[in-house]
């Protein structure tokens, strides 16, 4: 009885919970993929910002050429710029994810080690007192 709770507590701990670790970590990948909206946002780099937009005029005028030139230039640097914060914020929150997956993961498969060393060592205080 105890060694069959034994295995299944084996087969629980060191097979199936990792697995339940790593589909966490996939989750949250895939959350903030797709919160921060990262493909899409690839897509359309150079977009306008918040679709501003001015139009060009219809018959030859230079002054008005040029403004709607440089008023597009800049909605479109403005809306790369907001772009390219946000592509950095998602990608940071990527890495965040996978190195905290990886250090719980190893924590995980660690813990048993860490609780058999504290308690020996806490043995060997209770006795050298």
């Amino acid at each position: 009885m105890i060694g069959e709770n034994l295995a299944l507590f084996i087969d629980w701990y060191f097979f199936n919970f990792p697995k339940e670790i790593f589909e966490g970590v996939k989750n949250f990948l895939k959350f903030g993929f797709h919160y921060f909206s990262i493909p899409f946002l690839f897509k359309t780099f150079f977009a306008h910002w918040r679709k501003y937009y001015w139009e060009y005029p219809k018959g030859f005028n230079l002054a008005k050429f040029f403004e709607a030139l440089v008023s597009n230039l800049i909605s479109r640097l403005i809306g790369a710029t907001a772009r390219s914060f946000l592509i950095l914020l998602g990608l940071i929150y990527e890495i965040f994810i996978l190195i905290f997956g990886f250090l719980f993961f190893l924590l995980w498969l660690t813990l048993p080690i860490i609780l058999i060393l504290i308690f020996v060592y806490g043995i060997k205080l209770l006795f050298k007192i």
